[in-house]
């Protein structure tokens, strides 16, 4: 049987490691200081975009925030939960949506 090696790019090292098949001695002091390399030079968390850019786009949008909450101050005593203000929620949100994603879709780009 025979046994090689795979070879593969570590993206933080920047230089090709060889893997075995066979584990090998190594030094304990040289494993430590890769690993050290590798948390320190571990990109950051991505971050999203959109949450931002609904919190910018959530003022635009106060017409249907106001209905919707307009509604749920009247349907607040409603003891039968035959009422809801699901349109006005899903209008708000319509709103916040169609603005995003013009920013968003210009952002990616």
């Amino acid at each position: 049987m025979m046994q090689f090696p795979i070879s593969f790019l570590c993206s933080s090292l920047r230089r090709p490691i060889q893997l075995h098949s066979k584990p090998q001695k190594r030094n304990p002091v040289t494993l430590l200081y890769h690993l050290q390399i590798l948390l320190t030079m571990a990109d950051d968390e991505p971050v999203d975009p959109k949450r931002e850019f609904e919190e910018r786009c959530k003022a635009p949008c106060t017409r249907p925030l106001k209905e919707y909450q307009a509604c749920a101050k009247r349907i607040n005593g409603d003891e039968t939960g035959h009422k809801h203000c699901t349109g006005q929620y899903f209008d708000y949100w319509n709103c916040v949506d169609k603005c995003v994603a013009v920013k968003l879709f210009s952002h990616l780009k």
